[in-house]
Formats: C-alpha cells, structure tokens, sequence
C-alpha cells in the first residue's frame, strides 16, 4: 500500500498556496512542515492530510522533474530493513540508511533510495518496536 507520495516544486510559496485553497474543500489541509535541517536532501517540505497523517507532500527538497517521492507502508522494521537491502542488491542507491526519523514521529522508521531513473523510493514503519 502507499503511505505518502510527493513532488519537487519550483516556488514553494505559490505551491501552498495553491494546493491549500485547492484542497481545503476535500478536508485536507497542512499536517505538517518540515525544515531544510529535518530533511534527507535539505530545503522545506509541507506534508498535507487529514486526521493528523500527511499523506501528500510538496517540498523544494528536489530537483523539480526529478523529486517524485513514493513511499510504500511497512508491516515492521524488519521489512524497511530488507526492503533497502534488497533495493541496493537490485541496483538501487542509497539514499537514506535505515533508521529513525523522529521529525517526523517518534516511532517513523523508514530506508530511502533512489531507484535506477533516480526516483526517490521509500519504506516506512509506523509502530514501535
């Protein structure tokens, strides 16, 4: 299943913007905003949601027309684990070792790489272990 997905913009302000007012009517409102510090790849990402779960996000943490970002759900950390082993076994790169992520919650345990076409791919756990 997806957890989240996102994309690169060029000019973050206007892109809020936008996608604010555009998705206020669905119920999905910002979640979430995530510092040039917090990120793996550096600049601000916004993660929009519903009931407290970004599950869409924008950012300037990418490369515009190379930061598609998808995130697959994760049974346990064991399976974020051998996700990325498999992904660099497949010829993935690495973009993010296993491990927590606290910025984001507590308990988000997620590996990153990027796939053959340099597609940022994730996996992520959201329960303790």
């Amino acid at each position: 299943m997806i957890d989240h997905i996102g994309f690169a913009v060029s000019d973050l302000a206007r892109s809020d913007a936008f996608y604010a007012a555009a998705l206020a009517p669905l119920g999905i409102a910002e979640i979430m905003r995530v510092t040039p510090e917090q990120t793996e790849a550096g600049g601000t990402a916004i993660g929009y949601g519903k009931q407290g779960k970004p599950f869409f996000w924008i950012g300037d943490n990418e490369r515009v027309g190379q930061g598609t970002h998808v995130a697959f759900a994760a049974d346990s950390r064991a399976q974020v684990d051998a996700f990325h082993a498999a992904a660099l076994a497949a010829g993935g790169t690495d973009h993010g070792a296993p491990g927590i992520r606290a910025h984001y919650h507590p308990d988000y345990y997620a590996a990153f790489v990027l796939d053959p076409d340099g597609t940022n791919i994730e996996a992520v756990c959201h329960r303790p272990e």
